[in-house]
């Protein structure tokens, strides 16, 4: 049937936190997870032509101050992953930062958010990276029709259950 996970066991069903018993995707229960300070990182790059590039760095891209655009766009998307992202819950964000810095060959996105809630905040993280490159793209375009997103991935994580992480 499709749709359905079809592992070998009941076990191995009942070990992926997002599948019931039948195989059906569900949201996960976090209300018995304990409220604590949770972190996550993560950055990828917008690969871009020498005239965007340039463009970029001399403050004249056609429709305006991409990077700041980018920045915002990256924000915004955070606070709307759970209506993206259909399993992810709606989680109190506390912070975000969204850096986008111009490097040689395109440009560099990290993003970090912070929560103090019962389950992660990588995917906001990551959401935020992804539509910072697509506001990006979309703001340049006129210049690089070739633009494309790279590399998207957390970085790093702190907090919650599984500890702390870093690449």
């Amino acid at each position: 049937m499709m749709g359905r996970v079809t592992g070998d066991t009941r076990a191995e069903q009942e070990r992926l936190t997002h599948v019931r018993g039948d195989g059906t995707a569900h949201m996960v229960d976090v209300s018995a997870k304990a409220v604590t300070a949770r972190e996550a990182t993560a950055a990828g790059r917008v690969l871009l032509s020498a005239a965007a590039v340039a463009a970029l760095r001399a403050g004249r891209v056609p429709k305006g101050d991409a990077l700041a655009v980018a920045r915002l766009a990256g924000i915004q998307a955070v606070k709307r992953t759970p209506e993206l992202i259909p399993l992810a819950h709606p989680i109190a964000v506390h912070g975000v930062e969204v850096d986008v810095e111009v490097i040689d060959d395109g440009a560099e996105i990290a993003a970090t958010v912070r929560t103090a809630d019962r389950t992660g905040i990588e995917m906001e993280a990551l959401t935020a990276v992804a539509v910072a490159a697509l506001a990006l793209i979309d703001m340049v375009k006129a210049v690089d029709k070739h633009a494309r997103i790279t590399d998207v991935r957390v970085t790093a994580k702190s907090g919650g259950r599984s500890g702390d992480w870093h690449e």
